[in-house]
């Protein structure tokens, strides 16, 4: 019996790079996409993710501070 995937798992390289890596552009040029205010990517989520790996990060991110699980990355950061 083959083990099922689970599509919806969060990726620990993804979860690890939302803690390291910056907003390459905007408003928030150069925070760490961790530290984006939540009402920002709420606005995202309206309006659309921009394309490619940033998107999934983003609307990712916007999952994760949406469901209160901040701490996941927080903790992260802490290694």
């Amino acid at each position: 019996m083959e083990t099922p995937e689970f599509q919806d798992a969060p990726d620990a390289h993804m979860l690890l790079d939302l803690t390291i890596e910056r907003m390459p552009y905007g408003r928030y040029k150069d925070y760490f996409l961790c530290d984006l205010p939540e009402p920002y990517l709420v606005w995202m989520k309206h309006n659309g993710f921009p394309a490619g790996r940033l998107g999934v990060m983003l609307e990712s991110l916007y999952e994760i501070k949406a469901n209160g699980l901040e701490c996941l990355l927080r903790n992260i950061q802490k290694l």
